[in-house]
This record gives C-alpha cells, structure tokens and sequence, in this order.
C-alpha cells in the first residue's frame, strides 16, 4: 500500500495536535502574517516586516507617473502592498538609483511582509 507524503503529513498533524495541547494554535500563528491594510488606489508602507510599525501611505491620485519618490528623511520601510493598479519600482537609494537594490511589483495587489533591502524611494510607472 502507498502513502502519499500529504496523508503522512496529515496524521503526524493531527497525532501532534491530539497529544499536545496547544498545537493547533501554535501551528495556525506560525503561519503568514496578515495582509496589511491598504486600500485600493493606494501605496502602503511600514517602517517593520510583516506590516508593523508606522504605516505610510501614498494614493495614485498624489503621484506622478515616472518620478523619483523620496521616503521622509531619515524613514525607510521594510513591508509594502501596492494597489495602485499600476507597477511600482522600490530602491534602497533614497535618489532611485540602480547601483543598489531595486525591485519593481505589480500594481494588481501586492503584498510583500519583508522587503529584501530597506526602501528609501519608489517610482510608479504608466501600465
């Protein structure tokens, strides 16, 4: 008889959470963080991973398409969502320039918990 490596998964899930109390709990908060609240139209950054800390946020109606958008000085932000509906470029350099890290993330709703680098600046360009 085969054993899927699912159904193996399964029962030592279960076995676990019959035998020790609590697990099901501990197992459920392990998991993802939530999604952090941001709006439709909106650009939403944290100072923290896992969408903790000040919250920033930018509508598209405020921004120009294609410019360099400097964070607050002295503020970075290391979780992001963009639902702007249009892609957004974010940088570690605080001047957008792409010798250091920079990634660009679909405007269809996206939610990133940790960035890979602190983000310093973003740019949002036309679809």
């Amino acid at each position: 008889m085969r054993t899927s490596s699912t159904t193996v998964l399964a029962a030592v899930f279960l076995a676990a959470t019959t035998l020790l109390p609590g697990a099901a709990s501990a197992a459920h908060a392990a998991g993802p963080p939530p999604l952090g609240a941001c709006a439709t139209g909106q650009l939403c950054f944290w100072a923290k991973p896992d969408f903790k800390g000040t919250k920033q946020i930018h509508e598209l109606t405020d921004l120009t398409t294609n410019d360099c958008v400097s964070l607050p000085p002295g503020k970075s932000a290391q979780a992001l969502a963009n639902r702007t509906g249009r892609p957004v470029t974010t940088y570690q350099s605080a001047e957008c320039i792409e010798t250091g890290e920079f990634q660009t993330y679909p405007g269809d709703g996206t939610w990133l918990p940790q960035s890979p680098y602190q983000v310093r600046a973003f740019k949002v360009w036309e679809r």
